[in-house]
């Protein structure tokens, strides 16, 4: 996507998430255009990310909708990627090479220093190649495609938590460094719980996040 595309993606993920955008909300490219300062092409390209996501359903002669999301379906995947992302260190520990190793330390290393300029973009970037080296480094492609896919799925819900970015940025790296210990010292089973850890404590979040919004939606 393009930057404004992106951009566009992000806030429109967020209001939808967060409830500020109700299940059943028309979403309108003329009226989304002039709300972002945009033209319509990143609105169109930002909708499709969105319908890819399952945040936004097509509806013919109605356009895109915001979609109601299905937190028993959402609470699977969430799981699902725990299991397989925990599988995913388990592996690593036992298969990563001396390469491998040395780029998970750097990644993670340049995620602490970062944390000190509050860069979100560029944290994401970098929280990005940390998760896809473990799921390169479990060495098994249907295993690891599967994580990755689960993730790039889920990323809009995971970008949501609470707290500052300062709090939020804080956690994962404390979190990040059990898993990279785990994997450098060979410990599988220690990488598994690590990571499953790391990720069940987002996904609570998320669950937690999208339940209050049900609960306190009006009746329709």
């Amino acid at each position: 996507m393009s930057t404004n595309s992106s951009r566009v993606y992000k806030e429109l993920a967020q209001q939808i998430i967060s409830g500020s955008l109700p299940p059943g909300q028309k979403l309108e490219e003329k009226i989304l255009a002039e709300q972002f300062g945009v033209s319509r092409t990143p609105i169109r390209e930002a909708l499709r990310e969105l319908g890819a996501r399952g945040l936004v359903d097509f509806i013919p002669r109605r356009g895109g909708i915001v979609a109601e999301i299905g937190i028993p379906q959402l609470a699977d995947m969430l799981e699902a990627e725990c299991e397989i992302e925990g599988l995913c260190a388990k592996l690593s520990a036992q298969r990563m090479t001396a390469l491998d190793k040395g780029n998970l330390m750097e990644i993670h290393r340049q995620a602490v220093k970062l944390g000190n300029s509050r860069s979100e973009a560029a944290y994401l970037q970098l929280n990005h190649e940390f998760h896809d080296l473990i799921c390169a480094g479990a060495r098994n492609q249907t295993i690891a495609t599967t994580a990755r896919e689960l993730r790039e799925r889920l990323g809009a819900f995971r970008q949501s938590q609470s707290g500052t970015l300062k709090e939020r940025m804080e956690r994962s790296n404390e979190e990040h460094e059990a898993i990279v210990q785990a994997i450098l010292a060979g410990q599988p089973e220690a990488a598994y719980e690590a990571m499953r850890k790391h990720n069940a404590r987002l996904s609570s979040g998320v669950l937690r996040l999208l339940s209050r919004n049900v609960e306190i939606a009006p009746a329709k």
